[in-house]
């Protein structure tokens, strides 16, 4: 078996984006929406303050973040970020090694002291997939987004480099 790499996202990735993001269970638990396009992801790349990374084994991609850099001025030691695993690839470190090649970025590279992100309240594997990077529930949000024709919550986390 091919050994996973994490690596940023390359033009001819952008093909297999909206399968990734068309997996219920990955826009289930993110702010996208089903049927997704290409396009997007292709337009998300020349977003200032944005790199996406992917993690692939082989040709296949397993998963996905993107890490934006807040571009405000007085919030410019800030990043946000958000993963996507493929169903059948969780379990298997693709989730781990998204975050740590994030943090890793923003610690070591990007000049950032502060990652916020936002995880829906029942999604525990995500909530302790990010503890175990440092991050803590700062509050949550009730009635954060629309899933499936239902409110749901979600948690406001932080990571402060230390």
């Amino acid at each position: 078996m091919n050994e996973l790499l994490v690596r940023l996202l390359q033009s001819e990735d952008l093909r297999q984006m909206p399968e990734l993001y068309a997996e219920q269970e990955v826009f289930a638990n993110t702010l996208q929406l089903p049927f997704p396009g290409a396009e997007q992801w292709r337009d998300m790349r020349s977003r200032p303050g944005h790199t996406s990374l992917v993690a692939v084994r082989g040709e296949d991609i397993l998963g996905h973040t993107g890490i934006d850099m807040i571009q405000r001025a007085r919030r410019r030691h800030v990043a946000t970020f958000g993963i996507a695993v493929k169903g059948a690839a969780r379990g298997q470190g693709v989730g781990t090694a998204l975050v740590a090649a994030a943090v890793n970025l923003c610690d070591n590279w990007a000049n950032i002291s502060r990652i916020e992100l936002q995880v829906y309240t029942d999604n525990l594997a995500a909530i302790a997939l990010y503890r175990k990077f440092g991050f803590v529930i700062e509050g949550t949000a009730r009635h954060y987004a629309i899933r499936a024709g239902a409110f749901v919550d979600a948690h406001f986390m932080a990571r402060i480099k230390g």
